[in-house]
Parts: C-alpha cells; sequence; structure tokens
C-alpha cells in the first residue's frame, strides 16, 4: 500500500505567483511527498502526492485560476487497473 495515494497536478494562472513561496505553504500546512511547484509569475504548475487532493485544489484556487487538474489514484495503477 503506498503513503500517499493521489498524484495531484494542476496549473495555476494568476498575478504575482511565487512558486516558493507556494512550495512553502504546501510543504508547512498539507501531508505528502514528491512536491514540485515550478513556473513563473503568472503560470504555475504543481505535482504533489497526497490522500487529501482536493485540499491542494481548495488552497490553490485561492491563487488565482486553477486548470489541467489532474487527480490519478496511484494505488489502482499499481494494480493495474486504470487510475
Amino acid at each position: 500500500m503506498l503513503e500517499f495515494r493521489y498524484d495531484t497536478q494542476l496549473l495555476i494562472e494568476g498575478v504575482n505567483l511565487d512558486e516558493d513561496a507556494i512550495a512553502e505553504y504546501i510543504t508547512n500546512n498539507f501531508v505528502g511527498d514528491s512536491l514540485l511547484a515550478v513556473g513563473g509569475d503568472t503560470l504555475i504548475k504543481i505535482h504533489f502526492h497526497t490522500n487529501e487532493p482536493w485540499k491542494i485544489l481548495e488552497y490553490c484556487r485561492t491563487l488565482g485560476e486553477i486548470f489541467d487538474i489532474v487527480v490519478e489514484d496511484m494505488d489502482r495503477q499499481s494494480r493495474g487497473l486504470k487510475g
């Protein structure tokens, strides 16, 4: 069994986004691993493994418009099922 079940990925479009500040907030406030927060001041890509992807989506929505949202169940994938 995986410690963190959901691979959560999305894009945030906004103004004055700060990838370091976003990564720090996620690290300090959410449980998970494999965090990537990359981009510029108007577009950030987030990748995070967590058991509560909805919390990441809620937070990211406070920063700007979120889109290209993908939440994959890595447990199902590991069993050969569609994630």
